[in-house]
Formats: C-alpha cells, sequence, structure tokens
C-alpha cells in the first residue's frame, strides 16, 4: 500500500462515484453505495479496495483477487470471483487511473515565496504560487498562477511560465515559454546551447544558438531529460507530450501533439515529429528527418531515414517490423544449417 509518509490519501468513495468519475458501468446497481477505501494491485488488494484488470497475463491473479472491487472490461466479468463489484469498462486501464487520481491527486504545495528563495528584480508571479527554498527566479521572468517550482530550482532571465505548473528540484529553464499545466520532473534542463559548430582542425568554431523552446500546454517531462534551445529556429514541444526521463532533443527539433518518447531516447536537430507517434526507450532518430503522424519505432531502432506516417518501424536501421523479423528468422535459420553441416 502508499506510504503515508509520502502519499496523501482521500476517500473513502462510493462506488457510483468511482463509476461516474471513470465513465464506468456498475455490473450490478444495487452496490452503487459501497464505500472503497483504497487502490490496491490484484494480489494485494483485500475487501475494501478496488483494483483492475487489463492484461490476460495477470487473468489467474484476477480470478483469485480478494479485492472489494474490480474494473473489468465486460468480456471478462464471468472470470471474476464471487463477491467482487465490478466496475465495468471498455478501457479498464484508463478507468483506474482516473479512479486513483481520486485517491491520490497532486500534492499541493503551500502557497508563498520561501525565504531562502531568490526572486529577481521584475519577476511577474500570480496568485497561489509556491516558490520552495534555494529556488532562483531572474529578473523579469513570468511565473503564472497556481505553479509550484521545487528546491534549488533557477528559472532563468525572461523565461515564461504558464499557470498550474509544477517544476522539480534543481531544473533548470532558461530560453524558454512553457504553456499551463506542465509538470517538469528533477534535474531536467530546458533551453541551453544546442550542439552546434563549424569543425576546424585548429579549433571548432560555436555557431551562436539563438532559438527558444516553446512547450505546449499539459507536457510531462521526465527526470534529468534535456531539451535544447534551438539554433535559428525554435525546438517545439507541442500540447500533451509524454516525455520520459533520461531523453535528448537536439536543436530545432519539432515534436507535435500527444507524442511519448521513452526513456532514453536521442533525436536529433531539426528532425520534425508528426502529431501522436511514439518511440520505444533507447530510440536513436537521426537528425533533418521526418516522422509521420502516428509512426510508431520500437526500443533502440536506429531511424536514418524518414518514416511515413502511421507506420511501425524498428531494428537498425529502422526498417518496418515486419520485414525486420522476417529477416532475423531468415538469419536464424542459415546459421542454423551452417551449424549443422560442420557438425
Amino acid at each position: 500500500m502508499p506510504d503515508p509518509r509520502f502519499f496523501e490519501k482521500r476517500g473513502p468513495f462510493r462506488l457510483q462515484e468511482l463509476a461516474t468519475r471513470s465513465n464506468g458501468t456498475l455490473a450490478d446497481s444495487s452496490q452503487s453505495d459501497l464505500s472503497v477505501e483504497d487502490v490496491a494491485p490484484l494480489e494485494q488488494a483485500g475487501p475494501q479496495d478496488i483494483s483492475f484488470f487489463d492484461n490476460k497475463k495477470y487473468l489467474g491473479a484476477f480470478e483469485a483477487t480478494r479485492a472489494g472491487a474490480c474494473v473489468v472490461h465486460p468480456d471478462f466479468a464471468d472470470r471474476a470471483p464471487a463477491g467482487v463489484a465490478l466496475l465495468l469498462s471498455h478501457e479498464p486501464y484508463k478507468a483506474y487511473a482516473r479512479i486513483a487520481q481520486m485517491y491520490y491527486p497532486p500534492s499541493e504545495a503551500a502557497a508563498g515565496v520561501s525565504p531562502a528563495a531568490h526572486i529577481g528584480d521584475g519577476v511577474q508571479l500570480g496568485g497561489g504560487c509556491a516558490i520552495a527554498p534555494g529556488a532562483v527566479v531572474l529578473d523579469n521572468a513570468v511565473v503564472g498562477r497556481n505553479t509550484q517550482i521545487g528546491p534549488n530550482a533557477v528559472v532563468g532571465e525572461n523565461v515564461e511560465l504558464g499557470a498550474d505548473c509544477r517544476i522539480g528540484a534543481n531544473v533548470s529553464l532558461s530560453h524558454c515559454l512553457i504553456g499551463d499545466r506542465v509538470t517538469v520532473h528533477q534535474g531536467a534542463s530546458i533551453g541551453q546551447d544546442g550542439f552546434g559548430f563549424a569543425p576546424d582542425p585548429a579549433g571548432h568554431v560555436k555557431i551562436p544558438q539563438l532559438g527558444r523552446v516553446l512547450i505546449g500546454n499539459d507536457c510531462e517531462i521526465g527526470a534529468n531529460t534535456t531539451i535544447d534551445r534551438g539554433s535559428s529556429q525554435d525546438t517545439v514541444i507541442g500540447d500533451d507530450c509524454w516525455i520520459d526521463n533520461l531523453i535528448q532533443i537536439g536543436h530545432n527539433v519539432r515534436l507535435g501533439r500527444g507524442c511519448i518518447l521513452a526513456a532514453q531516447v536521442g533525436i536529433s536537430g531539426s528532425t520534425k515529429i508528426g502529431d501522436y507517434a511514439v518511440m520505444g526507450g533507447q530510440a536513436g532518430i537521426s537528425g533533418h528527418l521526418t516522422i509521420g503522424t502516428g509512426a510508431q519505432i520500437g526500443a533502440q531502432g536506429g531511424v536514418l531515414a524518414d518514416i511515413p506516417a502511421g507506420a511501425k518501424v524498428t531494428g537498425t536501421p529502422a526498417r518496418p517490423i515486419q520485414v525486420h523479423y522476417r529477416q532475423l528468422a531468415t538469419l536464424a535459420r542459415m546459421t542454423k544449417r551452417k551449424g549443422e553441416r560442420n557438425e
């Protein structure tokens, strides 16, 4: 169960409240007043908890759960143990996420500026902001209402933050304009110099990086991720992008809406990513490419050429996923035959 030293729990909630908030339907309307205390995994849930089942791999755990209530797809309702109240949803994981947010909403720091913070000249702070000890907000920065800035974070000169943002400890922001409801986790760095220089045996020549980073609304940026500012154009992160930890985004990159990037993805400069593209962990994207809308790049995929919209690719160099696995199977057969001949 969540450790109460770190997570403040709300509730209990009636089962009907949970169904309403999660867009689910009760299998038995007579159970609408059932009081539910907490959320828990299938194996750990007790009679006062609600859990969820969304992966066939855990069917055994679902069939044996002691949860008082469970979110489940209608197709699996008949596999539930006797006595478990069912909340039916065609998207159980999403429904459970909404329910868990009811019990454990984001923590809210008390509004105010710590005496141990530094606020520069001309800074505009919206109402309800919380500025933690050690935080630095430099001259002429703009911080929207209800935004939280964590310990030792640095908001550079003229940076703009929208409303309801969450800036974690040790974050560094410069040369950037950030929208509303953006979360930047601990240690991320946004707006630093891009990797731009002219090679020269006598000493490489630095190219001034004169762009900005523009981040839309409702984005999540993971811990220790770095987003370079543009060289002459801007680096752009579209609305509702979810960017994991330890990701590098180079100068002039443009992400469309709703992109999802898993840990350790690297995107080289001036590459354009379409809306709702997905990249698996450690995928690497060369510079000056175009990745189409809805494209999916598998983990460790090495992309050296443009990817059309909707394509699913993997491997290095990245190729259609069916081709990749067919080539692997062919290679396995060839090496097996060679080994048999040498016996």
